[in-house]
Parts: C-alpha cells; sequence; structure tokens
C-alpha cells in the first residue's frame, strides 16, 4: 500500500521542484526527502526520479502517480471534514492568508466576527503575495487565503486548490494629472517587488497600451504607493480597495482591467465546518464594506 506522507513529499517536488525546497517547506532534511522518495520507489516498483548530478526530474509514471495523488488528499481531506461536521462547537487553529491590503479592510472585519460567534478558534492572519498561497495550501502552512487575478494576469489553475469568487475591483490610474494611461509613456513609474502579480499586472497593462515602463520605485503597500504620487514620483496602478484613502491631489482614472479576489482552500476541504465558517464571514465583511463605501475625499475619480 502506498504511503500518503511519501505521496505528498512526491507531490511537493513536482511544484517545487528540489528536493531542498521541498525539505525547508514541510520541514525535513534533504536527505530524509531523498530517502523517504527511495522508499516509495520500492513500494510502487518503478522509477520515479531521473538524476542527473544534484538534480532530479520527475519520470512520466511519478507525473501520473501525483495525478492520482491529488484525487486521494482530495478525499482524505473531504473525509476529515465530514468527521469534524459532528464535533459541534468550532476549536483549534485557523490559519488565514491575505494580501496586504485585504487585511484592514476584509479580514480584520471577518476576524471580529468569527471571534464573536466562535471563541474558541485559534486565529492567525499572514500577509502573503497570493502566488505564493497554492503551495503554502497544498503544504498546510495555511487553510484558507485570499487569492487574487487580474485582467492581464489570469490566475493558473491547480489541481490542489479549490476556490469561489469574492470581490471584483476596478484599477486605477494613480496620478497628479488626468492623462490617460496611453499618454504615460515617458512617465516614472511606481510598481511592486518584481515577481508580484501587481508589478507583473503594471507591465502588461502598459504594453497593451503600447509602450513599457519605466520603472522607478518599487514599493508592496499601497499607502506608500500613493504618497509617492503624491510627492510627484510617478505614476501607478491601484485597485480598489488600494486607494480607501488617497493623499489630497492624487487623481483616479478608472481603467477597464479589474482584479478579482477568491477564497482558496485545500481542495476537499470545503465542507469543513472551520472553512465554511470563514467563507462565510469574509463573504459577509465585502457585502459590509460594500455597503459603507463613500466618496473619497481628496482625489478626482473619472
Amino acid at each position: 500500500m502506498l504511503d500518503v506522507r511519501r505521496l505528498r513529499l512526491l507531490r511537493e517536488l513536482a511544484h517545487r521542484k528540489t528536493i531542498a525546497a521541498v525539505a525547508e517547506a514541510l520541514s525535513y532534511t534533504p536527505s530524509a526527502v531523498s530517502q523517504q522518495l527511495a522508499a516509495l520507489e520500492r513500494e510502487t516498483g518503478v522509477v520515479l526520479l531521473e538524476r542527473t548530478g544534484r538534480r532530479v526530474e520527475l519520470t512520466a509514471a511519478a507525473l501520473t502517480l501525483v495525478e492520482h495523488s491529488e484525487t486521494i488528499f482530495a478525499a482524505l481531506a473531504r473525509a476529515e471534514a465530514d468527521l469534524a461536521a459532528g464535533q459541534g462547537e468550532l476549536a483549534g487553529p485557523l490559519r488565514i492568508g491575505a494580501f496586504p491590503s485585504a487585511v484592514p479592510t476584509i479580514v480584520s472585519p471577518a476576524l471580529v466576527a468569527l471571534s464573536r460567534e466562535h471563541p474558541k478558534l485559534e486565529l492567525m492572519v499572514a500577509e502573503v503575495d497570493p502566488a505564493t498561497v497554492p503551495q503554502a495550501l497544498r503544504a498546510e502552512t495555511l487553510d484558507v487565503a485570499l487569492v487574487q487575478e487580474y485582467d492581464y494576469v489570469p490566475a493558473e489553475p491547480d489541481p490542489a486548490i479549490d476556490s469561489e469568487p469574492l470581490l471584483e475591483e476596478t484599477i486605477y490610474l494613480a496620478a497628479v494629472g488626468p492623462e490617460p494611461l496611453a499618454a504615460r509613456r515617458d512617465a516614472a513609474w511606481i510598481a511592486g517587488t518584481p515577481g508580484t502579480l501587481c508589478h507583473t499586472m503594471t507591465i502588461r497593462a502598459c504594453e497593451a497600451a503600447g509602450f513599457s515602463p519605466r520603472i522607478r520605485h518599487h514599493t508592496d503597500d499601497f499607502g506608500t504607493v500613493l504618497a509617492l504620487v503624491a510627492a510627484g514620483q510617478g505614476v501607478a496602478l491601484v485597485p480598489e480597495l488600494g486607494v480607501v484613502a488617497p493623499p489630497p491631489g492624487v487623481v483616479l482614472s478608472a481603467l477597464p482591467a479589474r482584479r478579482r479576489t477568491s477564497v482558496a482552500y485545500r481542495r476537499g476541504t470545503g465542507g469543513s465546518p472551520v472553512v465554511v465558517a470563514v467563507r462565510a464571514a469574509l463573504r459577509d465583511s465585502v457585502a459590509e464594506m460594500r455597503m459603507t463605501v463613500v466618496e473619497l475625499s481628496g482625489a478626482v475619480r473619472q
């Protein structure tokens, strides 16, 4: 019979590419990972890894096994969710991942509601880049997380993750004047850290307008982005959650592009009472936020 823990290591290797990365993510030593994968090869009776020097590649048989493992892990998660449904009061750790602009606007009100309704839950929040969420959910360092995609940066489907839509936002061009995006070819730009979705969105939106942005500043905090814009240091693309309180003089021009946020969780855990509770709290938080949104002072929206 196949060892589920070893299957998990193989699945992580398929996504993380190196044994060292798997070991770091799951708190193993590299030698322990190698030993467990070798044991899995003996269990299956087929070659799973091709070794070239210090690198390993998954064989076709290994990729087939990884594909089956997603179904296995989802079935185990559903079984655990069904058992938890009969336990009564919700308790224990709940690890939520969120991007920075969602923490004060969406996640914090949800935490208040969860703490009031389920006081025995041990709530833990971590700020994460949405690009890292699938790995964190697979590694079980997060239980639920907010993920996002932009019109110009569609999300890649992941067989280990389920999700549901939560929020759609307008993207704004933030500047100190009303000129449109296409007229910002020679402007200095402010964007997120390279590798983040916000950074990629900025580049692709500008390329769609016919130019490559000249990025001068990098920051992942939209408050800092808007402060730099107000100081005349450049222009930027900012989603709706990031422009709750812009500095005076910043002009916000709505673009046709959108950012979409979803709640993500491991496949099979959607029926878990804890996951059900946090999803409901996040939906209520978004609904409340939408009802209380007012026109922003000190900014012009076009």
